[in-house]
């Protein structure tokens, strides 16, 4: 999406046996993240909002329709007709909808 980025993961282990934190993954993401856009766009700032819509999911079948919602995203935005056309798009293979 073009002003927003969606994804679903399950978080790995520490070095202590416990998952990551929700926290601790999200900077990871944008501090990175920032990083490379930053320097691919040849500038210095901020790049993501200090808000973010982040929450842990607790059932197979919420990851499910979670996982659909954001893969018709993009057609329901009107920049595709299917999902798999959307170039930005990266799912696994086995996941049918």
């Amino acid at each position: 999406m073009p002003d927003q980025v969606h994804l679903l993961f399950t978080p790995m282990i520490n070095e202590d046996g416990a998952p990551y934190t929700l926290a601790e993954i999200m900077c990871g993401i944008k501090e990175s993240s920032s990083h490379s856009i930053n320097k691919a766009l040849d500038r210095k700032g901020r790049v993501w909002q200090d808000e973010s819509f982040d929450h842990i999911l607790r059932s197979s079948e919420s990851r499910y329709r979670k996982a659909e919602y954001i893969c018709f995203n993009p057609v329901r935005k009107g920049l595709c007709s299917e999902p798999d056309e959307y170039p930005w798009l990266w799912r696994n293979e086995n996941d049918d909808f």
